[in-house]
């Protein structure tokens, strides 16, 4: 099967027609403005855990559904590369090199969820390097708009090796051939608390199926490096050890720091564990309401809720894929993942996260994700620098909430307060030297 240029524009006008579909069921409407007094009218419009949000003080815009437009070299590499991706006997990627590895999706596939998972995995929003800077984690306890913790990051960001579409070496770095280092990601240094001030964590992401991430930890105060297993990836980061924050409910290293968050490095983008680490099942395409074409960007603080989510923000109606995700299961010495379970609601033409309820080990909802997008030709009204040529998306804020307490962690991208460039992707800002344990240590000094 081939693809041409109007073969692609047809798709992405079908995806369109698709996701304008309201079902008759649907109570909102463009103009309604959805708050915990009218929230039945968005019930099974968001993920059981979102419309928990919603009944807490999460206010939503109901907008008319837009479409989302890939970026133009990332449109071409889909056409010339995807007839040649397939799927391998363990549902790992075989012959992918640029573009969305699987642009028509039959539901009635059986390896459909899996190959949702890779279209989400190679997604168009940062294809080449992200390098989003003064990023905030905020978190708040229910009842209460003071603030538990604020992190601030200096960089989070990734620096992808395989499928770059924008700028040099493309549409592979050869590094990955010498290295087998797929991609590298980190958030360094911590700028605030005071106390943790240099801190960080760095990954790497292997090429070579059936090995876990590397990552590492760095502490300022020790001047410490060590290895992580990856599972702890998907434990919080910085869990109360006096049991007043979010709280992981098993394992992990999370109990042993006093900085309170909800918020897990494999929840970043609403999911980056290893694709190859989970097994999939599509439970079904659906109509219901995301926020995609944000009003605000800088994301801002929720003052109906107490600063536990952002709001008002625009949602619209999309057509979104259910998956169902569960961790594959590992030897004793690797140890086993915190969340076992995941739903994840992905976007069928942005091909994002737009949500993702999370299970804990006895199958019951334990935390709730939503995330917030922008389509834009830049991050903020007064940028000088990070102009894009055209317009892309890109997360602006992401809600990471424990239902089962209330605590919640909202993590900005760019901070709220934020007035110059700070959100660089594919402007090759970063290397690949840049999200690595040497430099995080350099960056921590």
């Amino acid at each position: 099967m081939t693809f041409n240029r109007f073969s692609i524009a047809a798709l992405a006008l079908t995806i369109a027609v698709v996701s304008m579909a309201v079902p008759a069921s649907a109570q909102v409407q463009p103009g309604d403005v959805i708050t915990p007094d009218n929230a039945s009218k968005v019930e099974g419009l968001v993920s059981p855990g979102n419309f928990i949000l919603v009944k807490q003080g999460m206010t939503m815009k109901i907008v008319p559904t837009g479409h989302l437009d890939w970026p133009p070299p990332y449109k071409d590499a889909t056409e010339r590369y995807s007839p040649q991706v397939s799927l391998g006997s363990d549902g790992e990627l075989k012959s992918y090199v640029a573009g969305l590895p699987f642009p028509l999706v039959d539901a009635n596939d059986p390896n459909a969820a899996t190959k949702i998972m890779w279209n989400f995995q190679f997604r168009p929003l940062h294809t080449d390097d992200l390098d989003s800077r003064g990023v905030e984690a905020v978190s708040h306890r229910a009842g209460s708009a003071n603030e538990v913790e604020h992190f601030t990051f200096g960089h989070l960001g990734s620096y992808n090796s395989v499928g770059r579409t924008e700028v040099a070496p493309m549409p592979l770095d050869p590094d990955v051939l010498k290295t087998g280092i797929a991609s590298r990601s980190g958030a360094f240094p911590i700028l605030e608390p005071s106390e943790m001030r240099g801190a960080g964590i760095v990954r790497q992401r292997s090429a070579i199926p059936g090995h876990d991430d590397a990552v590492w930890e760095y502490s300022s105060e020790t001047r410490r490096l060590r290895r992580l297993p990856a599972t702890e990836l998907s434990d919080s980061f910085g869990v109360a050890s006096d049991g007043t924050g979010g709280g992981t409910r098993s394992g992990g290293s999370g109990g042993a720091t006093t900085y309170a968050s909800t918020w897990d490095p494999d929840s970043a983008f609403g999911f980056s564990a290893k694709i190859e680490d989970y097994s999939y099942r599509l439970l079904g395409e659906r109509s219901m309401l995301a926020s995609v074409e944000a009003a605000n960007s800088p994301a801002q603080p929720c003052a109906s809720d107490g600063g536990r989510t952002v709001c008002p923000e625009n949602w619209e109606m999309r057509h979104l894929y259910v998956i169902e995700a569960t961790a594959k299961p590992r030897s004793a010495i690797g140890g086993n993942v915190i969340i076992p379970k995941r739903i994840l609601y992905v976007d069928s033409e942005g091909w994002f996260i737009t949500a993702s309820d999370q299970f804990d080990n006895n199958g019951q909802l334990w935390k709730t994700l939503a995330t917030f997008h922008a389509y834009r030709d830049r991050a903020l009204p007064n940028s000088t620098v990070a102009i894009w040529p055209f317009k892309r998306m890109f997360e602006t804020a992401l809600v990471d909430e424990d239902i089962t307490s209330g605590f919640s962690t909202v993590v900005y991208s760019p901070g709220p307060a934020s007035q110059s460039d700070s959100l660089f992707v594919n402007m090759g800002a970063i290397d690949r030297n840049f999200f690595t344990p040497e430099k995080m240590v350099q960056e921590g000094h």
